[in-house]
């Protein structure tokens, strides 16, 4: 998959593929990203990329020119792609999202700046994203967000099995994790942990992934489809809440 991320700060951006999965997944060549400064795609000695706004109002506007040049270029290289720009105006960003978005194959990322851009560039623009009702000083920590949420669903960046088992990746929160040592402070790993019993592990993940929901997101409980370990697992709470009020 190859990802474009269109900004005025590219060394702001560049940290995204030095560590971690996805310098890894770079290495492995499952996915290209590309960081293109748009300064570099103006034509005056000082590369301005901003100017007053038409009709007056505070701040400044991303001028055009600059965006048309860029994508005359990077469509005669590699295609035209799926153009995202990152904006407070936009959905709002989730797995649901960077599921369709991972099926783009090629995406660039416009990193918005100032009070906006040239409403002409939208005619290039195919979606707006969103990570959050507030506003930031500009696009380039939401665009490198949106990378890294796209990236964790590309075909052997992420180990398939770490996905599923992600927050929010079935509309139910994760359940707790525990590692050595097996006390610290007084503060024992659950015993059905060390028990062995791969079956009892699984519902006590389940049942404590469902609880966790229930109270903290009562919103993606109530649109969760039920399955049959679920329904298992909220009978042995059930259960549970039973034999504690007796």
């Amino acid at each position: 998959m190859r990802i474009g991320i269109l900004t005025i700060f590219p060394d702001f951006v560049k940290v995204i593929k030095e560590y971690g999965v996805i310098a890894q997944a770079i290495e492995n060549n499952l996915l290209q990203i590309d960081v293109f400064n748009l300064r570099d795609y103006t034509t005056d000695k000082h590369k301005v990329v901003d100017d007053y706004p038409y009709g007056g109002g505070p701040g400044m506007v991303m001028k055009p020119e600059p965006f048309f040049r860029f994508f005359e270029e990077y469509n005669a290289k590699f295609g035209k792609p799926y153009v995202v720009l990152t904006s407070p105006q936009g959905e709002t960003l989730n797995n649901e999202v960077a599921k369709r978005l991972v099926e783009k194959e090629n995406i660039v990322i416009i990193c918005g700046r100032y009070e906006g851009i040239d409403e002409r560039v939208m005619t290039f623009v195919d979606e707006e994203i969103s990570i959050g009702d507030y506003v930031l000083t500009g696009g380039e920590l939401p665009a490198m967000v949106i990378t890294d949420v796209i990236s964790r669903f590309v075909p052997g960046v992420v180990e398939e099995e770490s996905v599923k088992n992600d927050s929010f990746y079935n509309d139910l929160l994760d359940h707790p994790h525990y590692t050595r040592p097996r006390e610290i402070a007084g503060l024992k790993v659950p015993e059905v942990l060390m028990s062995g019993n791969h079956e009892e592990v699984e519902l006590w993940r389940r049942k404590e992934s469902l609880k966790k929901t229930m109270l903290r997101r009562p919103d993606l409980f109530l649109k969760h489809n039920l399955d049959e370990a679920d329904k298992k697992a909220l009978l042995s709470l059930f259960k549970e809440l039973i034999k504690d009020a007796r």
